[in-house]
């Protein structure tokens, strides 16, 4: 037998639960399971059951209550009549509180942190709900479940840390968002989830945590964070080695002396759902339909043998994507094989519908897919993305699609994977052809209306005032979204009465239209302008201009911009904002916008912000991403062509950015934005700002091979350029294209671009431009088997190069020059040039140019059997490709070394090298694997015969 607490009252007998009727009966039976085997004094009983209201003969009515117990208990003695009171006597049963604490207790005490995880998984499971549901408003109680409360929350603290113990990094994250967002001032969990970040590869986000906590409690309590977290903190910022995750027991070593970093002892678990939502509520059925779906469950369609579709459709603010993060967090367990989300934009009022394509890249690198491995088209990456897929159980979210077609190659392929889509469409389509589980959703009923509030607000308050509630409810026609802004607004202003917040809501709707495109017949301007009144007039301007953003999400640096504010003033905007319901910060420092209010946030800025001002505020914007862009761009690639830009609008912060990492987390984390941005300039009339922007976005998606968007980039900036007759806009346009042409492998197509290019920079006399055009040429040529062409094209270069004195530009073409004469056999004036071309690169200290000439130079000295010096060349090459963190062209040099030792008559060292270059090969996927490995299998034969 056991009395549950952790939730709603009842007993399990035989394993069947059995409930507990009446108020003041749980509260008995409650009274005397938190003190087990302990007398409880009657009058004690009376006190905390009836508080300082008890009936008339309350001992008699207290026995009565006792009595009826028994009777649930199926007649034991376990409720034992003992002066001055009654004690309960389980007889070998338990309580579910006895059992979390004694698994607490043992976790401590493990010292297998392994152990430890499954212990606290399953005492936290063992929380239902809030304790004592069924008592709230009863003093004593409240104080019960308050303690209880922190029980869970020290269990789950402590299970994080055994997590982390046990060496997960990422998968700990979003339980760890999750605590944050519940308490704000939680210091250990922000500490836990700084170490988790830091772990993680993510630093900054990791010290953006800290930020945000530390003015958090500023704000709110006038305090700084704790020793403990400011240690923490700083520790992170010196990236001291204590921080480092314990090593994984089966990691491989690395080869040796290559300076090779290990391989990865497990495949990585994406984690990508975003924070769990906060006071969810209601939803039983559809919840219980999700949970039928997952493989492997006796009831509903969840089998192990197929793929499991759910479509998820409804109408704005319905709460589709809050039912379906709050299931897949839920669910979240039974896929151990990761969770990926992506958010379709499919009804974003930018009308920017997000690319298949684009969403697959997304889900190929939460994969660690190599660059290399990725393919452009969309049904060949959705084939690879499948073939990741296999053999692992994987839940997809696909939120808010646009239709069928968008989602189609977004599905997994296989059994035991589960995809949940969301969308304002009936995707009736799916479910004909793929077997969708078609799961509508429509308002909340009036009590799940009622326990939205309720949640968030609390008993009491929407106890004591019944009508108001049902006011409220009404008002906002029971549509989660609306709902969730006035309690937000209720909950900022506690001692206000739900009455007269009701009488506000009731005046702001006479006075405003409903919002147009089908959606419920309620007034959700009433709503938003209701709650959008609260705000200082910072913010409130603050979320009009939001309206402007091109989305999906912004940070607190780019709204600082928009608004010509400081990053700290527009943090707490943002802050205020997201306090309001206006805005939702879901993850570290990015807020997002529901689509529904980012129409209205424009509307409100096109009647209340005249045209100067929204143009202002738009320049803002545009300059802060092309600014950043530029600079990031330019850690990329110190030698990257840097943009002529006007003078910023005063008020423009541009992020800083003082590290590689730093740029390459910006613009990972922004290149959603940008690819927006880029579009909205475009359709806007910033035709400057959409090709330049194009340009600084070219770099990164050069390096990450994301080739389509590039095009579809530089397509825009092409007509852009072409509006304003800039013939240098127009010649970086299509030299972005002949990029990403011959990047592709399209060397011929890439080649007509570049022809194109190279003629709009003769035309403006732009020297730069053409030495950079010609070497993109010459490549063109190369790839199409035509070394004459590509010498003759590249020396041109070289004399243009020279007549500029750019030294960058002379070492890039005299490099190209060497090895377009080593491919026609002239050996020994490739060397010249190569040499030469080396001490221009170290002159100017371009890192990747010199790894590319070490390259040159050992594949020179190779052909003139000049072993010794190929082996050192191509050493220092591979050298700083490690440290450029190059994997890819480090094989390639790798299995160039063994190549080496094979011609100088030694086995053994070939068969390292090739031994070393295949790990690399493999590690990133690369097809020259292929060449490698017959290489090093007749090495092995060699040396077996030599034995």
């Amino acid at each position: 037998m056991r009395v549950r607490l952790l939730g709603s009252i009842d007993v399990v007998l035989d394993g069947v639960p059995r409930p507990v009727s009446g108020l003041r009966r749980k509260a008995v039976l409650a009274a005397l399971a938190l003190q087990p085997g302990e007398i409880v004094s009657t009058d004690r009983l009376i006190d905390v059951v009836w508080e300082d209201a008890p009936p008339r003969a309350a001992a008699v009515t207290l026995q009565s209550h006792l009595s009826h117990l028994r009777r649930v208990l199926a007649g034991s003695p376990s409720i034992v009549a003992r002066a001055p009171g009654y004690l309960l006597d389980l007889d070998g049963g338990d309580t579910d509180v006895q059992v979390a604490d004694e698994m607490i207790a043992q976790a401590r005490r493990s010292t297998d942190p392994g152990h430890a995880v499954s212990l606290l998984r399953a005492a936290v499971a063992l929380w239902r709900d809030r304790p004592l549901v069924d008592l709230t408003g009863l003093a004593w109680f409240d104080g019960q479940a308050e303690r209880l409360d922190q029980v869970l929350l020290r269990a789950r603290h402590a299970l994080i840390d055994a997590r982390l113990a046990a060496g997960e990094r990422a998968e700990v994250i979003p339980d760890l968002e999750d605590l944050v967002r519940q308490d704000p001032h939680d210091e250990p969990a922000h500490g836990q989830l700084m170490l988790a970040l830091y772990r993680s590869g993510r630093q900054s986000d990791a010290l953006a945590v800290y930020q945000r906590l530390r003015r958090v409690l500023d704000e709110d309590l006038g305090i700084a964070p704790s020793r403990p977290i400011r240690d923490l903190e700083a520790t992170i910022l010196r990236q001291e080695p204590a921080l480092d995750p314990p090593p994984p027991e089966t990691s491989r070593a690395a080869p040796a002396g290559t300076g090779v970093a290990p391989a990865p002892a497990t495949k990585p678990i994406p984690a990508q759902l975003p924070l769990a939502p906060a006071g969810f509520t209601g939803r039983i059925r559809e919840l219980s339909t999700l949970d039928s779906l997952i493989p492997g469950r006796d009831d509903g369609c969840g089998t192990p043998g197929a793929v499991v579709i759910s479509a998820v459709s409804g109408t704005a603010g319905i709460g589709k994507t809050t039912l379906a993060v709050h299931w897949a967090h839920r669910a979240a367990q039974h896929f151990p094989g990761g969770q990926l989300y992506v958010n379709l934009r499919g009804y974003d009022p930018s009308g920017t519908v997000l690319d298949p394509a684009e969403a697959l890249r997304g889900f190929l690198d939460a994969f660690d897919v190599p660059v290399d491995r990725i393919p452009s088209g969309v049904d060949a990456r959705a084939a690879l993305y499948r073939s990741v897929l296999a053999g692992r159980r994987v839940l997809v979210v696909l939120d808010n699609a646009r239709d069928a077609e968008q989602v189609r190659p977004l599905l997994p392929g296989t059994a035991g994977c589960v995809a949940v889509i969301t969308s304002r469409d009936q995707l009736t389509g799916l479910a004909a052809t793929e077997a969708a589980h078609p799961l509508t959703l429509d308002l909340l009923t009036a009590t799940e209306a009622h326990g939205l509030l309720t949640r968030r607000l609390g008993a009491a308050r929407t106890a004591a005032e019944p009508d108001a509630v049902r006011d409220i409810v009404a008002r906002c026609a029971r549509l989660p979204l609306a709902l969730a802004i006035v309690a937000a607004r209720a909950a900022a202003r506690p001692g206000f009465p739900l009455a007269a917040l009701a009488d506000e809501l009731r005046h702001a709707t006479s006075t405003l239209d409903a919002l147009d495109g089908g959606d419920p017949a309620t007034d959700l301007r009433a709503v938003f302008s209701w709650s959008q009144r609260t705000l200082s007039p910072d913010a409130n301007q603050l979320f009009r201009l939001l309206g402007l953003h091109p989305g999906p999400d912004v940070t607190a640096a780019a709204a600082a911009s928009l608004a010509a504010t400081g990053p700290d003033n527009a943090r707490h905007l943002l802050d205020e904002l997201a306090r309001a319901h206006l805005v939702t910060q879901y993850l570290p420092g990015r807020y997002v916008l529901h689509d529904l209010l980012r129409a209205y946030a424009a509307e409100q800025a096109r009647t209340h912000d005249g045209p100067t001002a929204r143009q202002d505020a738009t320049h803002r914007l545009f300059d802060h991403y092309l600014r950043t862009a530029d600079a990031a761009a330019r850690w990329m690639h110190p030698m990257w062509e840097r943009l002529v830009l006007p003078p910023a609008r005063p008020g423009v912060s541009p992020e800083a950015l003082d590290t590689l990492a730093a740029a390459m987390a910006w613009f990972t984390a922004e290149h959603p934005v940008l690819q927006a941005a880029v579009e909205q300039a475009a359709a806007t009339g910033f035709d400057t700002q959409a090709w330049q922007l194009a340009w600084a976005h070219t770099a990164f998606l050069m390096r990450r091979s994301y080739l389509d968007e590039l095009a579809a980039m530089q397509h825009l900036a092409l007509d852009a350029a072409r509006r304003l007759g800039d013939p240098v806009g127009q010649g970086y346009a299509l030299r972005g294209l002949g990029l990403s042409l011959g990047r592709a492998g399209r060397h011929e197509e890439a080649e007509r671009y570049f022809e194109r290019a190279l003629r709009t920079y003769t035309r403006a006399g732009d020297i730069p431009g053409q030495v950079h055009t010609l070497i993109g040429l010459a490549k063109a040529a190369l790839g199409q088997g035509r070394p004459e062409r590509a010498l003759r094209v590249t020396e041109r270069a070289l004399e243009l190069s020279r007549a500029a004195s750019d030294r960058a530009g002379q070492a890039r073409c005299l490099n190209g020059i060497g090895w377009c004469l080593a491919q026609l056999g002239e050996h020994r004036r490739a060397l010249s040039y190569c040499t030469e071309a080396l001490a221009l690169f170290q002159q100017v200290g371009d890192r990747d140019g010199l790894a590319v000439t070490w390259d040159s130079l050992g594949y020179i000295h190779s052909r003139l059997a000049d072993y010794g010096q190929a082996v050192t060349c191509y050493q220092h090459a591979a050298d700083l490709l490690q440290k450029l963190g190059d994997r890819s062209l480090l094989g390639v040099i790798l299995a160039g070394l063994g190549d080496v030792h094979h011609a100088a008559g030694d086995p053994h060292a070939a068969g390292k090298a090739w031994q070393n270059a295949l790990e690399v090969l493999d590690e990133v996927g690369h097809p020259h694997a292929e060449q490698v490995r017959p290489k090093l299998a007749a090495a092995a034969g060699q040396d077996d015969v030599a034995g």
